[in-house]
């Protein structure tokens, strides 16, 4: 009895308490958790190489990374050459050939990668000793081989000439040399011409030149012994010489003294690439830096964030709207508001940007945002600890970045010190939209005219236009007038005297085409088969297997995607139709088909055709060839535009055929080589079953 009376009184005392709790009001914040930090173990050689040694016990595997804390480089005129000197470190060295260093490399189970001024490998710890010495043997003695660097060199140049169709590379590249200058380090860019002007010799030089152990730290992570690692590290890098590093000058950039939209014309663009930006001069160890992190993690930090939750959540424009700001202790770095949206609603965006970033520096910030914003922090901070690689790049960071010993141990406490209003003065001070470059990448015949009427604080932004190469240029004619005397039935009838002539493309019954693409180190394969029959058949294929397939046998069809197949409907059957036949411009001389406009398409003025509701055809007015096709679909809600355009037109047997395909989905795209195209041969009733 008496313990039922005992535990009565606990419990009237229990809800008691939980009475007195008010609930409308937010918890205050604890006190900030004691952070306490493994120090690294560190010894410097008398070259200058500073050794940050973290032993982790937990896991048979070690990592070593080597970073070079060099002044930043200007390349000018040989852009890429530092692109090379990376691509062609650790194919061997002046001991080991390439194929030896490679297998001894899998033999082990390791990895060994290298940047131009870095070098990262990892493994078993029961094998350090060797992955070390690899690594340096092929860092400090490179086998620098001209054959290697022509194909590296061929290469990077394939790179560049994919991404000049590229909207978001474009766009990345242009957004870069407007913020920093084409003459900055962080703004200018490899190009075709300045690849070409490298030379091995010059590749040598600059490994010369800035490899070298003065600035350079080596982090090595793991079940490691620190007596161990100094007798491995003065083993393989006590020979590596100090050197006098280059120092290459450039310019501070400048923000503009208002804002302004600079933009640049894609043809092929679907959507737009926005970017409202600013330079900033922030370094980690500014007293108002973790506030600046608090805001930008309101704005535009998550998927909780202002930017994405109108943008996004609110006005359905992009999939995703964020915003990020660097620090740096060597130059200027950025903020930068970014999204990805339809071409319909671009101003509108655009308008949405500029009242987000407005707000955050006038307005304080609620409650809710703040804790929120500091709690996020906090989680990833503590997770952080968790990875020993945290720990060294800590150290590394206080020792280039002129942090106090304890900073990461003042982290959260100096985060949990943020107040609304410095919160505010960091977005008033550090998010410039009033000197912003509203950088807009897209389509001008759909987006420049609503561009040029924007209106922010009551006054018209300036336009600038600009070419994919940061270049400034004069506005560009997006409303040419069609030619009187031009009409569906004459663009088409040049396409077809373009291509090989009527006569000629008489006599072809089929065509049957062969294509690669390349994605993610994997190839796609593209079969294309189309008769006069009204037969059709794409297939794409991945290591023999179909990815996606669409089949029609002159009466009927289907699709079949993931293993799912569907068949088609009248009215798709009757779309799909009227594209099937090998050269269908034949069929829409007669009718049924529209000419809308003049606009550019792929850097030349191009008749625009509509043949569908939901497709356009670009024919060169130039040439006369068919330059792109568009197709219009809508989408979860969403208008989706689907590009393949035609390029590389080569004879065959008295037909021009284009052989590169690029399929553009979104900002998504896929060139497609073609290597073998058959006309009149190769196909049978059987295969559109």
């Amino acid at each position: 009895m008496k313990k039922i009376i005992i535990l009565g009184a606990f419990l009237l005392l229990v809800t008691a308490s939980f009475a007195q709790i008010d609930r409308s009001k937010q918890p205050k914040p604890g006190p900030a958790p004691t952070i306490n930090l493994q120090d690294p173990n560190t010894f410097s050689l008398k070259n200058g190489l500073k050794v940050l040694v973290v032993e982790n016990h937990k896991l048979p595997r070690v990592s070593i990374q080597l970073t070079m804390d060099n002044p930043l480089i200007v390349e000018g005129d040989k852009a890429g050459t530092s692109d090379l000197v990376a691509a062609l470190l650790g194919k061997g060295s002046q001991n080991i050939s390439k194929d030896d260093f490679n297998e001894e490399v899998d033999f082990l189970g390791s990895s060994i990668n290298f940047g131009s001024q870095s070098a990262f490998g990892n493994g078993l710890s029961k094998y350090f000793n060797r992955i070390i010495e690899l690594m340096a043997d092929a860092g400090l003695n490179p086998n620098f081989t001209q054959e290697e660097f022509d194909k590296e060199r061929e290469r990077i140049i394939e790179g560049i000439k994919s991404n000049e169709s590229s909207v978001s590379a474009i766009a990345g590249r242009v957004q870069s040399v407007l913020a920093y200058g084409a003459d900055h380090p962080y703004g200018e860019y490899t190009t075709e011409a300045t690849i070409n002007n490298v030379t091995l010799a010059d590749v040598k030089k600059f490994h010369n030149d800035y490899f070298r152990p003065n600035n350079a730290y080596l982090i090595i992570i793991g079940d490691v012994n620190f007596k161990d690692v100094q007798k491995a590290v003065k083993k393989n890098f006590k020979s590596w010489e100090e050197g006098s590093i280059p120092q290459t000058p450039f310019g501070t950039p400048q923000n503009p003294s208002e804002a302004e939209i600079d933009f640049i014309s894609m043809d092929n663009a679907v959507q737009s690439e926005i970017a409202v930006q600013n330079t900033v001069s922030l370094k980690m160890s500014d007293p108002d830096y973790f506030p600046t992190l608090i805001a930008n993690k309101i704005l535009g930090g998550g998927g909780e964030a202002r930017l994405f939750n109108n943008l996004r959540e609110d006005k359905g424009y992009t999939y995703g709207a964020y915003s990020s700001i660097g620090s740096n202790e060597k130059t200027v770095s950025r903020f930068r508001a970014s999204a990805s949206v339809r071409n319909a609603v671009t101003d509108s965006a655009v308008v949405e940007f500029m009242k987000e970033i407005e707000k955050i520096g006038n307005q304080f910030v609620s409650d809710e945002e703040l804790a929120n914003a500091k709690a996020k922090y906090v989680g990833d901070f503590v997770l952080a600890l968790e990875r020993p690689q945290t720990i060294a790049n800590y150290a590394y960071n206080i020792e280039t970045r002129g942090l106090s010993k304890d900073y990461y141990k003042n982290y959260l406490a100096n985060l949990n010190k943020v107040s609304k209003e410095d919160v505010k003065n960091a977005a008033q001070k550090y998010f410039q939209g009033d000197n912003a470059q509203i950088v807009v990448t897209g389509k001008g015949s759909e987006v420049a005219e609503n561009l040029e009427n924007i209106v922010i604080n009551g006054k018209k932004l300036t336009v600038n236009y600009y070419d994919k190469t940061g270049a400034k240029t004069a506005r560009p004619d997006f409303n040419k007038a069609i030619p009187a005397d031009m009409n569906v039935a004459k663009v088409m009838e040049r396409y077809i005297e373009a291509i090989g002539g009527k006569a000629t493309l008489s006599n072809v019954n089929s065509v049957f085409i062969k294509a690669e693409a390349s994605i993610q180190g994997q190839t796609l394969n593209l079969e294309l088969k189309r008769t006069t029959k009204n037969q059709f058949v794409q297939d794409i294929m991945m290591a023999g297997n179909s990815m996606s397939k669409q089949v029609i046998d002159g009466n009927k069809g289907y699709v079949v995607a993931r293993g799912q197949r569907k068949d088609l409907s009248d009215d798709e059957l009757k779309k799909a139709q009227a594209s099937s036949s090998p050269f269908p411009e034949v069929n829409w001389i007669n009718g049924g088909a529209t000419l809308e406009k003049i606009e550019k398409v792929q850097g030349e003025d191009a008749y625009i055709i509509r043949v569908s509701k939901e497709k356009t055809i670009a024919y060169s007015m130039k040439s006369g060839l068919k330059l792109q096709e568009t197709t219009t679909t809508e989408a979860g809600g969403q208008t989706v535009q689907q590009t393949l355009s035609y390029s590389d037109y080569k004879d065959l047997n008295g037909i021009m055929f284009p052989f590169t395909l690029s399929q553009s989905f979104g900002p998504q795209s896929l060139d497609f080589k073609v290597t073998e195209i058959k006309v009149n041969e190769g196909i049978s009733d059987q295969d559109f079953d």
